[in-house]
This record gives C-alpha cells, structure tokens and sequence, in this order.
C-alpha cells in the first residue's frame, strides 16, 4: 500500500500542470489524517528491535518504503497553495526522525532518512524559487521551516552528532577512530556528511535569518 501510493503520487506529478492540483487534491484529501496516523505510529517505533538488523526483513522494507512516500509528500507540496498536514508533518515532527537516525537502526535507513532531511531544508517554493528569498512568502512554509530548524539546531546542542555513523562500519561524526580491522582512511561517507553539514548549516541560517532580536540570533 505504502509502495503504491508513492507511485501515484509520483505519476500525479508527471501530469499536466493544470490537472496536479485537483488530482493531489483527490488523492490526498481522505488520507490526510490517516498519512499522519501512519507517521506516528510507524516512527514513535522503539527501533532496538531484531526486526529493523537485517536489510532483507519485512519490517526494514516497510520503514523504506515510507521514505519513499515522505519523499513523495515532500516534492508534492509545490502543487499547492494550501499543502495538506501529511505534506508538513515531516517538518511539523522531524523530531521522530532525528531520534531514529540517532537509534540503533541500519545504516541504509540513516542514510535515507539524512538524505530525506537534506531535501526539506532545500525545500522550495515556486515563489521561493522564483525570488530567491530567504525570506518565505508561505506562512506554512516558514512556520514549517522554523519548526523544522529549532528540532535540529536542538539537538545539534547537545550530543546528537556523535551518535551518527558516517557508514556502515566505522568512523563517527567528529571523530577520526576507526573501528578495529577497518582501514581510518577514507571510511567516512562524505555523501551523509555532506548532507548533515548542509542541514545543519541550512538550519541555522534560517534561525538567523527569522529571528525577531538580536539576542536570540546570539
């Protein structure tokens, strides 16, 4: 179900721009509280289990193929004015995903989701894209990208980097240690910590940016 509707929302976006918008409308409307269900209920999971160690298993399918249709929601919202709260939710409650990024899961489902992160703070409006501001005309958007930037800069204040692997073996965030019988020497994935560089720095612009007083800029 997760599979398919990602792919309808991904052919949707294929569609004349003049029909995406009624269309996402159509789709999306009697899912929207459902999508948001799914999200808590799929990402409040305790991710220590047995089930989430093994890359081939079920429940690891599962957890990426909602990636994927976060992925989808996300490059969807451009086709609204007013997006739906399933298209927010992952900057509204990012705080789901930077706790499993920080838990004892698979490497391949780290990366997807920092990848995932890497979008949203790239994230765009039309009108956005159009002006190249970095002030945001969407009041959603901004709400959403303020919400968004607070949960990182939040817990990039406190040990959170240090708890994420730059692959799958080796060489954490900060720390040049290699794990034993593992070459030091290039065992980081400069694509995750690229990307984590980005959303952090990306945060913290957008914080200065929309603060109100110097001293919160401090």
């Amino acid at each position: 179900c997760l599979w398919a509707l990602a792919a309808t929302l991904k052919e949707t976006l294929k569609d004349a721009p003049v029909a995406r918008a009624g269309a996402l409308k159509k789709l999306l409307a009697p899912l929207d509280a459902v999508l948001e269900g799914f999200y808590n209920a799929i990402l409040l999971h305790q991710f220590d289990s047995h089930h989430y160690t093994s890359p081939y298993s079920e429940a690891t399918n599962n957890l990426i193929s909602f990636i994927d249709l976060l992925e989808a929601l996300l490059a969807s919202r451009t086709e609204l004015e007013l997006p739906f709260r399933c298209q927010r939710v992952l900057f509204l409650k990012v705080s789901y995903v930077l706790n499993v990024i920080s838990s004892p899961i698979l490497y391949v489902i780290k990366k997807k989701f920092i990848l995932l992160l890497k979008k949203c703070v790239l994230y765009k409006s039309r009108e956005d894209a159009k002006s190249g501001s970095l002030f945001l005309p969407t009041p959603s958007l901004c709400e959403d990208m303020l919400a968004l930037s607070n949960a990182v800069l939040q817990v990039v204040n406190l040990t959170w980097l240090n708890q994420i692997p730059l692959s799958g073996k080796c060489s954490y965030f900060g720390s040049s240690e290699a794990a034993p019988g593992h070459d030091s020497q290039g065992g980081s994935d400069q694509t995750v910590l690229r990307a984590l560089s980005l959303v952090v720095l990306k945060a913290l612009e957008f914080k200065v940016h929309n603060s109100a007083t110097e001293a919160e800029i401090k």
